[in-house]
């Protein structure tokens, strides 16, 4: 599972954009982690603080109800007295990549979210599995198919819960979508369109566009939201996908790909096309149906989503995405409550990108997809 040392991705992580900015101004002190109420929620390590922990997830976990943050993993030691003074977390709760394993015996821990690059997903969701703790891995689940199993295997061998970083399952505009799709609002849906892209051009030196560490560009990236876009739009699997690939700059995305379009056919008839890409900036969903339309735009940013339908907007109380997404998994750990984003659907997507690049390579080939009910 080790794709690439952790000093070759260090060095790689001080000139890309999870490292980049972090030494900003921090708004406010927490002291949460000597806070005695803490006691009745679950303690979240977040491995990685990158941009995404830093500006996302740790914000986040100040106003969760059911966790909060208890401790850190990083591989930068200067991060770690800032995080520790912002956030009140202690010595005996802040790691690297190295010690890792030893949080097994750390009981305020009880939650691992790897937040690193796609190449690490599997190494460190497998050992936060070994050490008894409960995992989120964040999107995509894993470089391949194989390393999905091998994450899914080794959380049920240690009994713990699995989820993965699919905020928009807990955001209010996605779930009326889910609901009126399920439904059948306006009734049978005949088209689903779905745009995930955005431009990532200012930085050479990234790690989503060096293929040892992200296994693929635009759609390991924005395109599994596009792919998720389609599945919740429709209700359903695919059951074929028909894929392209477009570069206007080959010059700067020469190890990942830049634009993809895919097709995708569904049991009950509704035709879907994706767009994602790195170049150019989009996103958005589209329904049409026999009775009417419904339509989210922008349907997966950070900002607040906005959405409408035939019938009228839609408008919806809106909190941070991450942080309804932590509470909806600290429920599935405490309460038995639905875990909205399991593993099998992390895997079913990568299965999903899987064929998306196999239709590619082969000339643009219809990829027949047995995917069933998995994650649904």
């Amino acid at each position: 599972m080790d794709h690439i040392s952790r000093r070759k991705f260090n060095k790689t992580l001080s000139k890309g954009i999870v490292g980049s900015t972090f030494l900003s101004s921090l708004p406010y002190a927490c002291a949460l982690g000597a806070d005695q109420n803490n006691q009745k929620k679950l303690g979240v390590a977040l491995v990685g603080l990158g941009s995404y922990s830093t500006y996302q997830l740790a914000p986040a976990l100040m106003d969760c109800e059911y966790c909060y943050l208890s401790a850190i993993v990083t591989g930068t030691p200067e991060k770690e007295k800032i995080w520790q003074d912002k956030y009140g977390i202690t010595r005996e709760n802040v790691y690297n990549y190295d010690n890792f394993d030893k949080i097994a015996s750390n009981n305020s821990v009880d939650i691992i979210y790897v937040v690193l690059p796609n190449s690490m997903h599997a190494d460190f969701s497998i050992r936060a599995a070994r050490a008894g703790k409960h995992v989120i891995c964040e999107k995509p689940m894993a470089m391949n198919v194989e390393e999905c199993d091998a994450i899914i295997d080794a959380c049920k061998k240690a009994n713990v819960k699995l989820g993965v970083g699919y905020r928009l399952h807990s955001e209010p505009y996605t779930k009326e979508i889910k609901r009126i799709v399920a439904a059948k609002e306006f009734g049978k849906i005949n088209y689903i369109g779905a745009e995930a892209a955005y431009r990532s051009t200012s930085n050479p030196e990234q790690w989503r566009l060096n293929i040892e560490l992200s296994g693929g560009g635009a759609l390991m990236n924005m395109g599994v939201y596009a792919i998720q876009s389609v599945i919740y739009g429709s209700g359903e699997n695919p059951i074929s996908v028909t894929a392209q690939e477009f570069s206007t700059r080959p010059d700067y995305f020469k190890e990942t790909d830049e634009t993809i379009t895919a097709q995708f056919e569904f049991e009950s008839g509704v035709f879907a096309n994706i767009m994602t890409s790195h170049n150019v900036s989009a996103n958005k969903l589209f329904g049409s149906c026999d009775n009417g339309w419904f339509e989210l735009d922008p349907a997966s940013t950070y900002i607040p989503l906005a959405g409408r339908t035939s019938k009228g907007p839609l408008n919806f109380k809106q909190e941070r995405q991450q942080k309804l997404q932590m509470d909806d998994f600290a429920k599935h750990v405490l309460m038995g409550a639905p875990n909205v984003a399991p593993g099998e659907m992390g895997k079913r997507d990568m299965i999903i990108v899987e064929a998306i690049y196999k239709s590619i390579a082969a000339g643009n080939k219809k990829i027949p997809l047995n995917l069933g009910q998995m994650g649904l």
